[in-house]
């Protein structure tokens, strides 16, 4: 059994990739305008970038190679390679000389997190002790939330220097890329995806992963369920990652240093969100009740933002405060957490790869949709399109809250699909996992009442 110490130290090496996501999101996002100027940029050409970027298609296509590889050949191989996908394309953004060269920067970038998304998660929940999954989901949510609030400060910092500063943060991208590289590649492989291909290898059960995935009626109601808790919360949230500063500045006449330190200051309490509310209580609190808390107050931050406006202060920080925390305890960790729960050993990674392209090729389509609908039907009109698309991730992820917490990943799959998919060894541990459980049911009925979804 993995240690509670390794597993954090391991959780904390894969955490580097999702620091790199948002972290590529919003260099570019923080020089958006900057780039727009300086090749006189289109609207069109805008939603391209944002459509290609680490924040869309990009990542879209690459979670779709990325996840089967890794069900295939190994999470390790994600780690071998990744990283250096995502040097060249942060060194193309880096050096650019036309938008034909930015734009394969930004594709690049995206392939490469896109392929290390699914793989993380999967490793970290596998790598995870029963209590301590939501925890160690929650440390590399935090590395998601601190990737954004390190880049807007040092983005406001570098603001100054035109797009020149632009360029040194990715520059800045390229030197994390290079000590995630050397620190991942001395992760050992998942025990769980080991003994999966073992198992396959001297009993010769082999099933084709997507195929059972897409037949299976169990899996495809989770697909359904994932897809629309996070899809629907990221139309949102990615617009934001790629537009907000753009939007600050057209929108609300704010110059790029404002809108910069704005975003450094939501990121900043998303990431303490993140490590003291959802790492801390993810493992023990309602998770149906905690998941609505969230969805409802990045619901109200937009209904504040879309009909109060930026003309006032008090909206601005309500809206930043709101969101902020929102983002911390909200869709996105929620989903990393039950998508690496939901599903079985042999196609967890390719699952979410499914899902993960489904909901960044949707923000792909958004990207290059938002900008028009600002420009043309003005803020209040696209605001009102992010309000109904939160309240629709609300409704889904409350409703249909799946009731994991506590458990082990092989009590999951048993409850879920049965023994078809476990192999002998993950029966036994369901088995021992289960038995340990019913020596402590001691536990008083006001208990059971107050824990109703563990």
């Amino acid at each position: 059994m993995v240690s509670e110490k390794s597993s954090l130290k391991s959780t904390v090496r894969v955490s580097i990739t999702n620091f790199l996501d948002s972290g590529s999101i919003v260099a570019g996002a923080s020089g958006l305008t900057l780039w727009t100027q300086h090749f006189g940029l289109s609207s069109f050409q805008v939603g391209l970038l944002g459509a290609l970027s680490a924040n869309a298609f990009g990542a879209a296509l690459g979670a779709l190679i990325g996840g089967p590889l890794s069900d295939k050949f190994g999470r390790k191989l994600i780690y071998t390679y990744d990283m250096l996908v995502y040097m060249l394309g942060t060194i193309l953004v880096m050096f650019a000389v036309s938008f034909p060269m930015l734009l394969t920067g930004f594709l690049i970038t995206g392939l490469a997190v896109g392929a290390g998304v699914p793989a993380s998660w999967t490793y970290i929940s596998e790598t995870s002790q029963n209590d301590n999954r939501a925890k160690n989901i929650g440390v590399s949510q935090f590395a998601w939330s601190l990737g954004p609030a390190v880049i807007f400060i040092l983005g406001t910092i570098l603001a100054p220097m035109g797009l020149l500063g632009n360029r040194i943060l990715f520059g800045l991208l390229t030197v994390i890329a290079f000590i995630a590289w050397l620190l991942q590649r001395g992760l050992g492989e998942s025990k769980a995806w080991q003994d999966r291909k073992a198992f396959e290898k001297s009993s010769g059960q082999k099933s084709h992963p997507y195929r059972t995935l897409f037949s299976n009626k169990t899996s495809l109601k989770w697909l359904f369920f994932l897809i629309g808790v996070y899809m629907f919360w990221n139309l949102v949230a990615g617009a934001m990652g790629f537009f907000m500063p753009y939007v600050y500045e057209t929108a609300g006449g704010l110059s790029n240093q404002e809108a910069n330190m704005l975003q450094a200051v939501l990121w900043i309490l998303t990431a303490v969100a993140t490590y003291f509310g959802f790492a801390k209580y993810g493992d023990r609190a309602n998770h149906r009740i905690f998941f609505f808390v969230g969805a409802a107050m990045a619901a109200a931050s937009w209904i504040i933002l879309t009909y109060a406006g930026m003309a006032q202060s008090w909206s601005l920080w309500a809206f930043v405060a709101l969101w902020g925390i929102s983002a911390g305890i909200g869709a996105q960790a929620w989903y990393a957490l039950w998508a690496t729960e939901l599903f079985p050993t042999q196609f967890r990674a390719g699952s979410q790869g499914v899902m993960f392209f489904v909901v960044r090729a949707s923000a792909g389509v958004w990207s290059i949709i938002f900008p028009a609908i600002l420009s043309s039907l003005g803020f209040t009109v696209a605001g009102t399109f992010m309000i109904g698309l939160l309240l629709v991730s609300l409704v889904i992820g409350t409703i249909w809250t799946p009731k994991t917490r506590g458990k082990s990943l092989e009590e999951i799959t048993r409850e879920q699909y049965g023994d078809e998919f476990l192999t002998d060894d993950e029966k036994s541990k369901a088995d021992r996992d289960t038995a340990a459980k019913g020596k402590g049911a001691g536990s008083s009925v006001a208990q059971q009442m107050m824990n109703p979804d563990k």
